[in-house]
């Protein structure tokens, strides 16, 4: 979602019950998994994909355990472990809104009949490629609970492009590649980082009615349900209720 939608997910993932955390939690091992096999190397220093992954997981609370013990199976499978390749979709959703999913699938064929079926059931669209990701672009995104100047400084010396301040805290956004710079200055000036990963930012948004936002949540949550579907981005400038 657009505005202050980082915050809402950080708030929607903690607040997840126990069903739908564990399937979080699996979605957030499966990428970490991937990141290895892909990488070639279970430390993060040297696998930036890796990184990112496990910046994710700690964002959605999975914890520490769980997520060395999935490096250190991942490192250590063999020929026949599940090979997942990164695939991203497109589509429409209620009210004209744009819908980028990012999926890991051992099985394209599917991963794209389980979409399609879930936006022709919830009043969306499937569509091509190109369709809508030039609506989005790939930013870092750092949130704080600390709104004063001394942070906001320290992330604008090293890299930040974006500040937004809300009651909530500081929305930091960065390149890609500058984000951990950001982080580490930070953290190594005393502030707490609440969530620090790359995420799909909106170069524009659409305001929604209540009614379509409704509808738009209700396609958003089937997608976030399918085992593949690892991330799903909206435009949608949704009303405050909602």
């Amino acid at each position: 979602m657009a505005g202050h939608s980082k915050w809402s997910q950080i708030k929607r993932k903690k607040g997840a019950n126990d069903s739908k955390r564990s399937a979080m939690y699996s979605k957030h091992i499966r990428a970490i998994q991937a990141a290895v096999r892909s990488g070639g190397t279970g430390d993060p220093a040297g696998n930036l994909s890796l990184k990112n992954a496990i910046a994710a997981a700690k964002a959605a609370t999975v914890p520490v355990d769980n997520i060395d013990n999935a490096i250190k199976r991942a490192v250590g499978a063999g020929e026949g472990a599940a090979d997942y390749k990164e695939q991203t979709y497109e589509g429409y959703g209620p009210g004209g809104t744009a819908i980028f999913i990012e999926t890991l699938t051992d099985n394209v064929n599917r991963t794209v009949a389980d979409i399609r079926a879930v936006f022709n059931k919830r009043g969306g669209s499937l569509g091509t490629s190109g369709s809508v990701a030039w609506q989005f672009e790939k930013k870092g995104v750092l949130l704080l609970t600390d709104t004063s100047e001394q942070a906001q400084e320290t992330a604008i010396e090293h890299g930040a492009e974006d500040i937004q301040e809300s009651d909530e805290g500081l929305e930091i956004s960065t390149g890609p590649a500058d984000l951990y710079a950001v982080q580490d200055a930070l953290t190594a000036a005393g502030f707490a980082i609440e969530s620090a990963q790359i995420t799909m930012i909106p170069s524009n948004t659409v305001a929604v009615g209540s009614d379509d936002a409704k509808k738009l949540m209700t396609l958003i949550d089937a997608l976030e349900d399918l085992d593949d579907v690892q991330n799903v981005y909206s435009n949608a400038d949704l009303p405050d209720e909602e």
